[in-house]
This record gives C-alpha cells, sequence and structure tokens, in this order.
C-alpha cells in the first residue's frame, strides 16, 4: 500500500494513566495533544473495586466535554481469564461486567478485553462465548462495545489466531456487541506479517476474509521486540524493533482504518533526550502519516 502524499486524518492516542481520577487520563492526553484515549476504569490487578461515585462521573463527562477527547477506550483487567474454569471464569464474568457498567456510566464507548488462556483451545474458546454470551445476555440495547484483542499466543493464551476469534464470535448470541482490537505486536509475534506492503495486504485479506474489516475497532500500534513469529509479547518503541517504522506505516496510512483510533501501549518513562516516550512516539507515528517514512 502506498504511502500518500500528504497528511491524512489519524486518531491518535495512549493508554494513559487514571492516577488523581479518572478524568486525569483525559487532561494527560490532550496534554500530548491526543485525540483519543485509553485507560484503566478502575484497579487492573485486584478483582474488587470501589465504588465509582457520582462525583467522579460528572468530572469525567465535564473534562471530557470541555477537552473533546473521543472516542475513548476502557481496558478490561489483566485478571481476567473468560476462558478459565470454576472460580476465575465466575470472577471473569462479574468484572467484566462491572467494567462495562462503569463503561456506561462514564459514556465510554469500547471495552477491550483479553480472551483468555486453557490448555485445551477447544474447550477454552467455548467457555469465552459461553462468558460473554452470559455477559451481554443482562446488557439491553445499545452500549459499551466489547473489543477481544488479538495476542501473541504466548502461552497458552487464545486469540493469537484471526479463526480463533471467529470462531468466539460465532458462537455469540448478540455478535453485534463484540469487535476486535488489532494489536500490532501481537499479531507480528503470532507469526502475521505486515512489514512490507505486500505482507500487509495479505494479512488484512486474511483479517478481511477471516472476521470481516467492519469488526476492527481499535489497533494498539506497537513495535515488537522479539521476532516474527516469537509468540512472545514484548512491546517496544516505534522504528525501535522488529516490524520497524515501514510496517507500522502500513496501518497509519490505509485509508480503511482512517476512522479507527490508534492507540500506543509502547513502554513508559523518559527517553534519552529527556522527552517523554509517549511523544517521542506520537512524533514518529506523525511523521509516518506525512509519508516520511525512512529507514527501518
Amino acid at each position: 500500500m502506498r504511502i500518500p502524499d500528504k497528511m491524512q486524518p489519524m486518531l491518535l492516542g495512549a493508554h494513559l494513566s487514571i492516577a488523581g481520577g479518572l478524568h486525569r487520563a483525559l487532561e494527560r492526553a490532550k496534554g500530548h495533544g491526543f485525540d483519543t484515549v485509553a485507560m484503566f476504569v478502575r484497579n487492573q490487578r485486584q478483582w474488587a473495586a470501589p465504588e465509582l461515585t457520582d462525583s467522579a462521573v460528572r468530572a469525567f463527562r465535564r473534562t471530557r466535554r470541555g477537552l473533546g477527547i473521543s472516542p475513548v477506550v476502557a481496558h478490561g483487567s489483566y485478571l481476567l481469564n473468560l476462558a478459565g474454569g470454576g472460580e476465575v471464569w465466575r470472577k471473569s464474568i462479574a468484572a467484566v461486567r462491572e467494567d462495562l457498567g462503569r463503561c456506561d456510566r462514564l459514556g465510554i464507548e469500547r471495552l477491550v478485553i483479553h480472551p483468555g488462556s486453557s490448555w485445551d483451545a477447544a474447550a477454552g474458546l467455548r467457555r469465552i462465548a459461553d462468558g460473554l454470551n452470559e455477559i451481554l445476555s443482562a446488557c439491553r440495547g445499545a452500549g459499551p462495545k466489547v473489543l477481544l484483542e488479538t495476542t501473541a499466543g504466548q502461552g497458552n493464551c487464545l486469540g493469537c489466531t484471526f479463526e480463533q476469534l471467529a470462531e468466539i464470535l460465532s458462537l455469540l448470541d448478540r455478535p453485534g456487541r463484540v469487535g476486535v482490537c488489532l494489536d500490532t505486536c501481537h499479531v507480528f509475534a503470532a507469526g502475521y506479517d505486515i512489514r512490507t506492503p505486500p505482507a500487509y495486504r495479505r494479512t488484512m485479506e486474511q483479517f478481511d476474509r477471516i472476521l470481516g474489516l467492519d469488526r476492527l475497532s481499535v489497533v494498539h500500534v506497537n513495535d515488537s521486540l522479539r521476532p516474527l513469529g516469537s509468540r512472545v509479547d514484548r512491546h517496544a518503541h516505534v522504528g525501535r524493533g522488529r516490524i520497524g517504522r515501514r510496517g507500522l506505516a502500513n496501518f497509519i496510512n490505509d485509508p480503511r482504518l482512517a476512522c479507527v483510533p490508534f492507540i500506543l501501549e509502547t513502554p513508559k518513562g523518559t527517553a534519552p533526550d529527556g522527552r517523554d516516550w509517549d511523544e517521542v512516539n506520537a512524533t514518529a507515528l506523525r511523521a509516518l502519516v506525512r509519508g516520511r517514512a525512512q529507514g527501518r
């Protein structure tokens, strides 16, 4: 796919901290010049969560109206495992319900979750679908969409192939409430080459044929520390991994993805030149949109 000569629209954001209040993620996004943002809606490392207060909801909605950040993407807890069994499965269902409820109150449109992990792939995919059916059966009408994130396939993680995600979707009672979040590092580590225009075209043709591009609602844009097909989930800064700038440019210059939010999940911290890494990575991506991809 040819990189255009002129700037094209791009919805760019990053996963940002909610320290100090949920609305602070929106303020941090605006400070970086982002149009969109991803965030947790509670502590992602604990099953239990404190009550979401009316004052927190008002502050979030007021801040969002004032700053114009849209869309907002929530991310589910790292503890979730809808492919698991017993108590973990029940806790995962309760946690996703809680997150969806919070998203609904806050006006957040999308909730990304990892599909889950199981040594028995067929049974695990069935449990994921069963869990989503139970979760969504209580949801009335439109509401936050659940997005299944592509995985690198590390360990027993499910969702590393487009076919596995399609299997889950085929078992849903309300498939319209579920979409896909594509993580560039994850798909590359899972074995889908995206480094050149022909390779990217083949991968996205597979995605479209198996899942449908209309289901793609968010792209996590990250480079990969590990090589193609390594099945190891290790994110890298833009242009500093095995995918490279030209590979990531294939995504952000694809006109079919012009309305899809691109969310950085690159490592946090301060670059050697003193800048925040989110600023460095955002600048690198914006340069690619202008067609200035140079080198790897």
